[in-house]
């Protein structure tokens, strides 16, 4: 196995690995929410805590489970055109979309949150809800983890597709679909 090949397996595996750990947090929003609504219906019980709780695991999930998405190919794509393409060209638009789109956009987050987040820890920014959650800067830090994370497997990407346009028969090149599914 060359390096490419090596290092292409280790962004994987990274993306992998953190987003079966990321998957743990759909369990504990669904038990929240079923706390949300059993306090609320049952004993007529209100938390604004429990309710901002539920919303930063919501916030979580998504923002760091977006880099594992990506590495399982489950995110949106309109394919029309995509998938009437041969591998070489279906290489080539992944490995310009990422180069010209993805990794951009991530740089721009980091950059454009940085300054935000940063204001944002100094302040120790909590709750602007009476008996809401203390730790804003927390969440907010999710804007700088969530392009951080997306470029690791965005550079996997690139990676991957310069490896098929190398050799479009090359097996490790390929991802099989919902390879490393939480839910296999």
């Amino acid at each position: 196995m060359d390096i490419a090949h090596r290092i292409l397996h280790r962004l994987d595996r990274f993306s992998l690995a953190f987003g079966h750990g990321v998957a743990w947090l759909a369990l504990a929003l669904v038990l929240l929410t079923s706390l949300i609504v059993l306090l609320r219906y049952a004993f007529d019980i209100g938390s604004i805590a429990l309710q901002e709780g539920q919303l930063y695991l919501h916030a979580s999930l998504f923002m760091l489970g977006i880099a594992y998405t990506l590495r399982c190919d489950e995110h949106v794509r309109v394919d029309i055109f995509y998938r009437r393409f041969s591998h070489r060209g279906r290489a080539w638009v992944d490995l310009l979309g990422t180069l010209l789109f993805l990794l951009p956009l991530c740089i721009l987050m980091l950059v454009t949150c940085f300054d935000y987040v940063i204001v944002s820890w100094q302040r120790q920014e909590g709750s602007a809800d009476a008996g809401g959650l203390p730790f804003v800067y927390v969440l907010k830090t999710l804007l700088l983890v969530m392009p951080a994370l997306l470029s690791v497997q965005a550079l996997a990407e690139a990676l991957r597709a310069l490896l098929k346009l190398r050799d479009p028969q090359e097996p490790d090149a390929d991802k099989p679909a919902g390879e490393g599914s939480a839910w296999n």
